[in-house]
This record gives structure tokens, C-alpha cells and sequence, in this order.
């Protein structure tokens, strides 16, 4: 896993460039923005619990035939409930990881690679599973700003990466 540093270091080396005004500016960035990602880390490890239950409790509220019997009641069952939060918590964990990293690598490594071919197998409906990834940055967002930090625009990348990444493949 890769943080942001690491990364546009590992770039310059492979290219055998000098860090210029554009890295360097990136990385002053990078260590500006520090706090408000620990900060962002920090709400999201104090609140996870309730950030799942909430997240969870309006992707149902707004898609309640995902909780009927048939074809689309992906979470019918409390197995497919329990496995559909399971699901979530990984997302915004690795969304933290992510965070703090300043830097999505992690969640094409550890969480998207094969991901969408795993539920295709599975039935799992994807177009859920983005609206539940959308609502936890929502969430988060808001958790966040009540940490303290004015600008939560950074807090969208992990999340839209990996709806990004789950709503490119048609279901």
C-alpha cells in the first residue's frame, strides 16, 4: 500500500526526474491537508458502528424491495442483511485507509480487484451497492465537518473511486 508521497516519488524515480515546482508543490499539499485526514480517520474509527447502521437504515429506507423475497431482495435473508453491512464496514475501512494515505491505490489492491465479478457471481446488485457507498460519504462528510474540518471536499475521493470503479460494468 501505497500512500500519496510514496507514490509521486516512486513516479520521478522511475522517470529519473528531479522533484520540480508541480511535486514539490504536492507534497507541501499533502502535508497540509494531514490533520484533516487524521481528522477524517479519527471520526470515522469513533463512529463506524453508527455509520454502517445509519448508512444501512436509509439504503433500506430508499430501496425497501432489497429486504423482499425474489430477485431483487439481495438482503432478504439476515445472512444477506448481515453480509450486506459486513460489505459496507469493509468500504469504510478501507475508505479510511485510503484517507490517511491521501491516495485510492489501496482500494483497487485490497478491495475493488475482481470485486464486480465476485457479485456478477454472486447476483449481488451493484447499482445498491454504489447508492450504499454514496450514502456512508454523505455520512462521513457530515461526521467530519462536525470534527472540526471546513472543507470535506478531500472526504469524496475513497468514495467515489470505488463507486466509480463498481459503476463502470453495465449489470
Amino acid at each position: 500500500m501505497r500512500d500519496a508521497l510514496t507514490s509521486l516519488i516512486s513516479n520521478y524515480d522511475i522517470s529519473g526526474r528531479y522533484l520540480d515546482r508541480n511535486a514539490l508543490d504536492s507534497i507541501k499539499s499533502y502535508f497540509a491537508s494531514g490533520l484533516a485526514r487524521i481528522q477524517a480517520a479519527k471520526a470515522i474509527n469513533a463512529n463506524a458502528a453508527s455509520i454502517i447502521k445509519q448508512a444501512g437504515s436509509q439504503l433500506f429506507e430508499e430501496l425497501p424491495e432489497l429486504l423482499q423475497p425474489g430477485n431483487n431482495g439481495n438482503a432478504y435473508t439476515t445472512r444477506r442483511y448481515a453480509a450486506c453491512l459486513r460489505d459496507m464496514d469493509y468500504y469504510l475501512r478501507y475508505a479510511s485507509y485510503a484517507l490517511v494515505a491521501g491516495n485510492t491505490d489501496v482500494l483497487d489492491e485490497r478491495v475493488l480487484q475482481g470485486l464486480r465479478e465476485t457479485y456478477n457471481s454472486l447476483d449481488v446488485p451493484i447499482g445498491p451497492t454504489v447508492r450504499g457507498i454514496q450514502i456512508m460519504k454523505e455520512i462521513v462528510k457530515a461526521q467530519v465537518a462536525d470534527a472540526g474540518v471546513a472543507d470535506t471536499s478531500f472526504v469524496d475521493a475513497p468514495f467515489e473511486h470505488m463507486a466509480s470503479d463498481l459503476s463502470e460494468t453495465s449489470v
